[in-house]
This record gives structure tokens, sequence and C-alpha cells, in this order.
């Protein structure tokens, strides 16, 4: 699968160090100039600022680093906007009827500073009887700037980047079976908002960088078989449809971020759930690797 250029990432080089901004690039850690910002954040608030210089950088003459270990690339985007249900193959392997008109996007949110976690870190399985903790790969959008009811002919302006992600589910957490009502049988919060739940990196790809972003090979395997094998091109709203409609019901910021779905393969209509000690790798074409490892609450991987 294609690597991409180069992508905005997060490091440290100590666990007492503090996060540094750089780029990676052919598998190497590069540091940017002390006169950069120091994190993704502070980037992106001022983004247009910073992109003329991004679009210009010389990512050969960057200090090459021999110790540095990435973190999340974007800690921590203000919003992260879920859609659901966006790829017709997993619609039809979840039981449902894909629609022959698009229908109004479905979304949903994570909470930003306890979801995310970069490539190499855990994800820890949520406490609870019956988890079913699954895996949904996934396409994130980064946003540019702060952009409210935009149409979808120029929403594609608004983005600064693509990461590859990684939507962690608790389905055995999402449907409660002593309701006080039945709109309130479904329990999102449970299913998608745990600790942990939103794997992204290793880096951000800037959007000029990726050509067609709706036309990109997906991929996840768990401890090496492949689970997920899609396109982008397979999604049911678009990339500018999704934020188009996103900033319909709320202003968009910069470094919000838009997970665009998942195709088909996930664990849920095999029985097929997730346990401590799996490894789980997605690939986007063009974007890199997100490699994560699956543990357990207060233990240890070398405990298992």
């Amino acid at each position: 699968m294609r690597s991409p250029h180069w992508s905005l990432i997060q490091y440290r080089r100590s666990e007492s160090d503090s996060t540094h901004l750089g780029v990676l690039f052919e598998d190497a850690v590069h540091a940017l100039p002390a006169s950069w910002p120091e994190n993704a954040a502070q980037l992106l608030d001022e983004w247009r600022q910073w992109e003329a210089k991004l679009r210009n950088l010389d990512v050969h003459s960057l200090q090459t680093l021999t110790a540095a270990e990435l973190i999340a690339p974007l800690t921590y985007p203000r919003k992260i906007v879920c859609a659901g249900a966006n790829y017709s193959d997993h619609v039809q392997e979840m039981g449902g009827t894909v629609p022959s008109v698009p229908s109004e996007p479905f979304f949903f949110l994570k909470p930003p500073s306890t979801t995310i976690v970069g490539t190499g870190s855990d994800i820890l399985f949520p406490e609870g009887e019956g988890v079913k903790l699954d895996f949904e790969a996934e396409l994130g959008v980064v946003i540019a700037d702060r952009c409210q009811g935009i149409d979808a002919a120029h929403a594609m302006e608004h983005v600064a980047g693509y990461v590859v992600a990684n939507d962690v589910s608790a389905r055995g957490l999402f449907h409660r079976g002593d309701p006080m009502a039945p709109a309130f049988a479904w329990d999102w919060f449970a299913h998608k908002a745990f600790d942990g739940s939103c794997p992204i990196g290793p880096g951000i790809v800037p959007a000029w960088l990726v050509e067609e972003p709706q036309n990109l090979r997906i991929t996840l395997a768990v401890n090496g078989q492949t689970k997920q094998d899609s396109s982008t091109s397979n999604l049911i709203a678009g990339i500018p449809e999704l934020i188009a409609a996103a900033s319909r019901h709320m202003t968009l910021e910069p470094g919000d971020l838009i997970l665009t779905g998942t195709p088909a393969g996930v664990g849920m209509p095999r029985g097929e759930f997730l346990a401590p000690g799996d490894v789980i790798s997605v690939e986007i074409e063009g974007l890199g690797r997100l490699e994560n490892r699956v543990g357990l609450r207060n233990r240890s991987l070398a405990q298992l």
C-alpha cells in the first residue's frame, strides 16, 4: 500500500518530556524548527498562517531524531464528530437497507480528550459484563478553520488534512434491557465514549498531498488477519456532504475531527470480538498505518 509523502506528527523524547510538533517522513521522526508551534492544536488554530509554510516545507532539510516516541497527532480536537452507517456494505452486513437516495447523515459524538490515543498506545478494555469490543477502520478528516452552515461545493476548502482512525465500539453495552422508554433503549454513551476508544495516527497528512481522498484503500487486520478491506469510494455520504451536514448542526472549529464511517468486515455480524492482547492494525492508502493493542485496565500487557 502506498505510503504518505509525509505527515504532521506529535512526539516526546521521554515520558516526562512535553509534546513536540514534527514530521514523519520515510518512517523517521523529524523535528520542526523551534520557531514553529509547539503542538498540532496551536498550528491548526493558526492554519491559514502556517499553511503556506507547510506547502513549501523542505522535509529533507529537517533534523532526524533517533529517539522519539509518537503520540496522538492531535491533542486534542475540540470535537470528534462521527458518521454512522456510511458505507453501503457495512449497512447491509448490519442488517440495514441502503437508501436509494442518500438521506441526511447520522452523527454521534465522542469526548475528545479521553478517547483519543496514538499509534502504539493500548486500547484499554472497558469495564462491565458482555462488552463485545469491536473495531472500525475509518478515514478521519481534520477541519482547518471555523465554519458554520457551509455548502458541499465549498466544504473541501475547510479541510486541513486526513488521518487514520479506529472507532472502537463496545457492542455489548449498546442496547439496554430495561429502558425507561423505547427512545432510551440505545446507549450511545457506553457504546462509543469510553476512554481510549478513538485511536488516531500516525500523523495528519495535509489535504494537498492527498489527491483523491474518496478513492483510498482502507484495511484493518487483527493479529495479522485481514478483517476489513475496502475503499473510501464506497462512502454513502461523501466527505463534502458530511462536512456540510455537520456544519448545519454546529459550528466546526480548527482541529475538529470528523470520522467518516467504517466499511464492511467489523466483528459484530460474525460474533468475532477483540480480546486483551489482540493487535489491531489500520492502514489507509497514502495516510499510513495505525497500530494498537488491547489491554486491561490496571494491568499491563506483560501480565497477559
